[in-house]
């Protein structure tokens, strides 16, 4: 996934209704209560909480995203080595504490403000990819929080948005061992992917198909898994694992678009040219703009 699809496509505004002229038929509305300080406190902490849930999103969004689109790059010469040792993940993942509440406990009420608010501004710093603020907002929190799963997470994706293979590793098993979620397998499985630990690719590609997350997640790990096969020249089995229980959807969403232009990818690159160049297409008449798909389209009539 590169990181131009930050924010997993093309964003619509629905509902957004046009009123040129006022409707002197309607029923004249009745007069609405004054809004009281409570309701603007409300109002402000729910717009707070939907601006948190937000930058979460678009953060494991666009993490996700760049696993899959990084796929296409030339991996690390694989090394002898062991699979990495990892624990089960449990039947459901971890019910864990929110983070304010984590940090509370480990530092004390009295200290956890401006933790927490480091975290936030972390967060934010890195969904507007400014890395290195995201570093120092974060610093503090890896002296003083490691337990925190979400001070593992973050610092896992600031490795992986860096390059920084290993770090990004030790970062999200961590992650991945604290909270026994897949919800960051796709950047994961990318991390050993580009070292060429294609044995843990497989382990975590069978994990999450046995968690069956979201679908989105799930063809996320599909792509970079399928990457990991093209790395070792398997290309046979590539094109299997994207092509098992594809059928392309009258509306597709973002993942349905990555999946495809996956596929006719290595289409391409197994000399299937004509598939490549139908995939592509379908792609292209869907979103047009779509990362360099109108030069694939191209390249290929």
């Amino acid at each position: 996934m590169s990181d131009a699809p930050k924010n997993w496509g093309s964003l619509a505004r629905k509902g957004a209704a046009r009123m040129d002229e006022p409707d002197f038929d309607a029923e004249p509305r009745r007069p609405r209560r004054p809004r009281t300080a409570e309701d603007e406190a409300k109002a402000a902490a729910r717009a707070e909480r939907s601006e948190k849930r937000k930058v979460e999103r678009d953060r494991v969004r666009a993490e996700a995203s760049a696993a899959v689109d990084r796929a296409r790059s030339k991996p690390a010469k694989p090394k002898r080595r062991a699979r990495t040792a990892r624990a089960e993940l449990p039947p459901v993942p971890v019910s864990l504490q929110a983070p304010e509440a984590a940090i509370a406990k480990i530092v004390g009420k009295e200290h956890a403000t401006p933790l927490v608010r480091g975290l936030e501004k972390a967060s934010q710093a890195f969904a507007a990819d400014r890395i290195p603020d995201a570093r120092r907002h974060l610093a503090p929190l890896l002296k003083n929080c490691k337990e925190v799963p979400e001070v593992r997470e973050l610092q896992g994706l600031i490795h992986y948005r860096l390059g920084q293979w290993p770090k990004a590793i030790t970062q999200l098993e961590a992650f991945r061992e604290l909270t026994g979620s897949t919800e960051q397998h796709p950047v994961l499985a990318d991390a050993h992917r580009a070292l060429g630990h294609f044995d843990d690719v497989e382990v975590l590609w069978a994990e999450i198909r046995e968690a069956s997350p979201s679908p989105a997640l799930v063809t996320e790990s599909r792509i970079v898994t399928a990457g990991a096969l093209a790395d070792q020249d398997r290309l046979e089995d590539a094109v299997r694992l994207l092509e098992k229980g594809w059928k392309p959807p009258k509306r597709p969403r973002e993942d349905h678009l990555r999946r495809a232009y996956a596929l006719a990818d290595v289409y391409e690159r197994s000399g299937r040219v004509a598939r490549a160049r139908e995939v592509f297409s379908w792609v292209q008449s869907h979103e047009p703009h779509f990362g360099d798909i109108a030069e694939r389209v191209a390249a290929l009539s």
